[in-house]
């Protein structure tokens, strides 16, 4: 019982250090970790050597990934490539469809780049579409938020799905094959609640606004290979090692399994994108330095939350709480639950899934979640917790609002409770295609 005090105790502090104080996630994390460990009486040598251990296991999985897909991200971002995939996208769709299209250009985007910058690059899109249109800017802004944020959570090589795959021991292709179906429908479900919002509101004039077409930009179909290349990869390379070996055991087997390592596909998509943006290697530096700047804050996190699971496995947690499911529709539901108060609690999703998945991992036999497809759906139970749900204390929520002309009233009614709809939708098609499957 002390045992499950403290825990839920670190749990507490977490949330308010991060809320109140406004502790840098990465400080709160170590800081609790360091705590519960001296509280169980773990020798200072043991604990440190467990921090230690905790911290450069969970790196030594996705700290490469993170990073090569944070260059990514910012080589698309400065060639414009992101708004070549709006262009294109809405050249296919048509403008009758071009909500839908803004939903699925998100959900395409936010797969390398951070969602809080894609939506800021697309916003001015966005507004070009309402006045073409004359469809209200709020459903083009909601249609958008909920598409970024879908891939945001589900999607690797996002940090949050990379980091929840790497605590709880989750095959990384698999979890990229249907993370990409649940982010699928959670991007659909946005979509779906844009449309139903598109009935509430009226359109009001926008500012003149030059329509971004791609021929305008000078590039090609081949910006989309960077994104779907490495992804292309890694999931052909979890198709390989099934046991029936659909390609076979020797050349062609090993060629796929070497070329979809997740540090080899991204790597192979890092090239492609430093070699469409050759003609700029002067500012190229300077992305990179940007890029993994941004790397280094989720790398952080993402360690101090492996040292924080690290500790929280030697407190035997499941003994503790004496919890079993034969289904694993009750674990899926705990992810679920613990992920969504988190988020709710103090705003960033990727804490939420760090901290849910720190607590869940010593918890998945009992969870009955220890297989190799119930780590995957553990990690997308937790994913649609850490949607649920955005609002005033999660940034991306201002910069949804305020890039959208949105009160905050009116954005907690629309995009605050769209997350909300998205992530019971995702968490239900979680726990059907589980039974199904399992």
């Amino acid at each position: 019982m002390n045992s499950i005090l403290l825990v839920i105790a670190s749990i507490v502090f977490i949330v308010l250090a991060t809320i109140k104080a406004k502790v840098h996630p990465f400080l709160s994390l170590f800081t609790a970790a360091l705590f519960v460990g001296i509280a169980a009486g773990i020798p200072i040598d043991q604990l440190i050597d467990l921090l230690s251990k905790g911290f450069g296991g969970t790196l030594s999985k996705i700290g490469f990934i993170i990073a090569l897909g944070a260059l990514i991200g910012s080589f698309l971002e400065k060639t414009k490539g992101t708004e070549v995939i709006v262009a294109y996208l809405l050249k296919w769709f048509g403008v009758k469809r071009s909500v839908l299209a803004m939903n699925l250009t998100g959900f395409i985007v936010s797969i390398p780049v951070f969602c809080d910058s894609a939506f800021v690059i697309l916003s001015s899109i966005n507004k070009t579409l309402s006045k073409k249109t004359k469809i209200s800017l709020g459903v083009f802004a909601i249609a958008l938020a909920t598409g970024l944020f879908a891939a945001h959570v589900f999607v690797p090589p996002t940090p949050g799905p990379l980091a929840a795959a790497a605590l709880l021991g989750a095959n990384l292709g698999l979890l990229l094959i249907w993370g990409l179906i649940i982010g699928f429908i959670a991007s659909l479900a946005g979509y779906l609640w844009a449309k139903k919002w598109s009935t509430k509101e009226t359109y009001q004039e926008q500012k003149d606004t030059e329509v971004i077409e791609a021929e305008d930009l000078k590039l090609s179909l081949g910006v989309f290979i960077p994104i779907l290349l490495p992804i292309v990869l890694i999931g052909l390379q979890s198709v390989a090692v099934y046991p029936t070996h659909p390609f076979g055991e020797e050349g062609l087997f090993k060629l796929i399994n070497a070329l979809g390592n997740p540090i080899i596909a991204l790597f192979i998509g890092l090239i492609v994108a430093y070699l469409q943006s050759i003609n700029k290697s002067k500012e190229q530096f300077q992305w990179s330095i940007e890029a993994l700047k941004d790397a280094g804050i989720i790398i952080l996190i993402t360690g101090a939350g492996g040292a924080f699971g690290t500790i929280l496995k030697e407190l035997d947690i499941a003994s503790l709480l004496n919890f079993q499911s034969d289904s694993g529709i009750g674990g899926l539901l705990i992810a679920f639950v613990f992920a969504a108060i988190l988020k709710s609690a103090q705003g960033s999703s990727t804490v939420a899934i760090v901290t849910t998945s720190a607590f869940v991992a010593p918890l998945l036999t009992a969870f009955g979640l220890d297989s190799e497809i119930g780590k995957v759906f553990a990690v997308l139970a937790i994913g649609s917790g850490a949607m649920t749900i955005s609002h005033i204390n999660d940034s991306y929520f201002w910069v949804v609002s305020q890039f959208s002309d949105m009160d905050v009233k009116t954005a907690l009614r629309s995009y605050s409770l769209g997350t909300l709809f998205q992530g019971i939708v995702s968490l239900s098609f979680v726990i059907l295609i589980y039974l199904l499957i399992h």
